[in-house]
Order: C-alpha cells, then structure tokens, then sequence
C-alpha cells in the first residue's frame, strides 16, 4: 500500500483528502479543500490561496486516475461543490470521467438541507456508481455504521473507511475529533497498521475539561494500540494542537504523526498564522475579489516567505 495526505491543515489547507494506492485499486478519500473562510476577521491570505490551488489541482489529477472515490460525509472541506467559493474544489473543476469512478457514500439519512442538497448533487454526478456504503464492505474495503462528528451528542454523523492493504490495513476516520469512545473502540477493534483520523478542535476553546480529558485519553490509546497514528484536521488549526500532538508524542514514547510529518514535509500551520501572513506580506486593497475574477495569481506570494514554495 502506498499513502499519500494529499491535503490537511499541517499542508496549508482545511481537508482531510488521500490516496490509497493498492495494486489494482486507486482509492480516494474525501476529495475536498477549504481554507476557513474568515479567521481571525480575515480572508484566507493569499499564500494559503495558493497553497489551496494546489492542492485543488493535486486532488483533481488523482481523480483523474482514481477507480474509487470515497465520502465520509457532506461538509465543504471533503466533498467537492455546487456551490464552491473561490477557495474550495468545485464540482465543475472534476474530471470528466468522475462520473465513472466506484462511488461509497455516507447515507442521506438526517442530514440538513444543505448537505442533502449536496448528496444529490454528487448523486446526480455519479449516478448507479454511488453506492450508500454505510457498514458495507466490498473487496478491500469496509465502511463503518453512521458515527458521531465529534462528541457523541452530535446529531451529524460520518462515515469512516477501512482498506485492508494486503500485509495490514489502512483506516481514515474523518471528523472524529477523537470525542466519542465507541468511535475509537471501533477504529482499535479495525486492527489497523496505519489510521489517519482528526484529532479535537481546541482551536475553538469550547471544549469542556471533559471532553479535553477525553480526547486526550483516547489519542493515548490509538498510539498505544496501532503503529502509525496520524491526528490532523481541526487539531492542527492552532498552535496549541502542534504543542499538543507534540505532547502526546512524548507521553507514549513514540512518533505520533500530523500529514505534514509523515509526507516528510515542512509543517505549514497557514490558517493558525493568519494574522501574522497578513502582517508579514499585507495584501492590496480588492485582492480578493480580483482573485476571484482571475485578475490575479496567487503563486506571487509562494517563496516569498521561507517555507513558502
């Protein structure tokens, strides 16, 4: 099996979107990207757009030879839209034989409009190759039930993935946030080499000690209980997820990974510094609106901080 993140948080950008490659399969998962539209009361910068471009253009290229694409759930940074703003994959970028692909969904059942509105957006796309997937399994792959999105009280739900590999097995459990125990039970009990799942939002200082506590707790036990751990996602939209994945390292002894450590790749907390991109490169007056008019091209700001390209 090879694994490639294609785009997280630690990349640069809001996804959760990668590659699994076995000898006749090309599996998808989650091919979305955001950037957080406003953080910190600001647009994304204009090295994050780039940053966001390339990852759009990285996601579309595996599509293109892709036999499999895989959706956990609904939300803008893991499915391509209708609707996209300019920093998002839109449906219309998708290559053409997208409709072609094998399609594994999470179900449409208790989703908001929106996300409804989506379901059959990629339904209409894909036609009878989406196939709801919801605690199925086919070949290589097995889908979990309906799990929380975070803490067990959530009324949104995902759908996560298992790939056996041949000498081992690959799960990507999306938007977990590591909050709800059964969840994690599930992944553990998956028995797999290597889990790529979203670790909490602390990010957004709403977590109660419990819930903290617990989050905490259930990282300790996915690194003692399977080789490579990968925690990405909302964790690493702050600096205190990059201290707090470091921590955690240390407690259990041994590497726990965000996407940027295991593609061995320069860590890029580019919505966490927001403010300081802002400070550090100020932007023209309009530059988003001439953006998305394509008047003009991001890739301007790429080298310019160290790190940057």
């Amino acid at each position: 099996m090879e694994l490639e993140i294609i785009g997280a948080e630690s990349l640069g950008v809001r996804s959760l979107c990668c590659l699994v490659s076995l000898p006749d399969r090309r599996i998808v998962i989650d091919p979305g990207v955001a950037l957080g539209y406003r953080r910190h009361g600001l647009l994304p910068h204009p090295l994050q757009v780039a940053v966001g471009r390339r990852v759009r253009e990285r996601i579309v290229r595996v599509l293109d030879n892709a036999t499999d694409v895989v959706f956990s759930h609904f939300h803008g940074d893991h499915v391509p839209l209708a609707d996209a703003n300019p920093y998002q994959l839109s449906i219309d970028a998708l290559p053409s034989r997208f409709g072609e692909l094998q399609c594994w969904s999470k179900s449409d059942e208790d989703l908001s409009p929106v996300m409804s509105e989506r379901f059959r957006d990629l339904a209409e796309l894909t036609g009878e190759n989406m196939q709801v997937a919801e605690g199925r399994s086919e070949g290589p792959l097995s889908f979990s039930p309906a799990v929380p999105h975070g803490a067990p009280d959530n009324r949104a739900t995902l759908m996560m993935t298992r790939i056996e590999t041949g000498d081992g097995a690959f799960v990507h459990a999306s938007d977990i946030q590591l909050l709800d125990d059964p969840t994690v039970d599930r992944v553990i009990s998956w028995q797999p080499d290597v889990v790529l799942a979203a670790g909490p939002p602390l990010y957004l200082g709403r977590l109660s000690d419990a819930e903290t506590e617990r989050a905490w707790n259930n990282a300790v036990r996915l690194a003692q209980s399977i080789d490579t751990v990968i925690l990405e996602h909302h964790l690493m939209r702050s600096a205190k997820g990059a201290i707090w994945l470091d921590e955690l390292t240390r407690t259990v002894g041994r590497k726990v990974y965000c996407g940027a450590d295991f593609m061995d790749r320069p860590r890029r907390f580019l919505e966490a510094e927001r403010t300081q991109l802002y400070e550090e490169m100020p932007i023209p007056e309009n530059w988003h609106e001439n953006y998305a008019e394509g008047r003009v091209d991001p890739d301007d700001y790429l080298g310019v901080r160290p790190g940057g390209g």
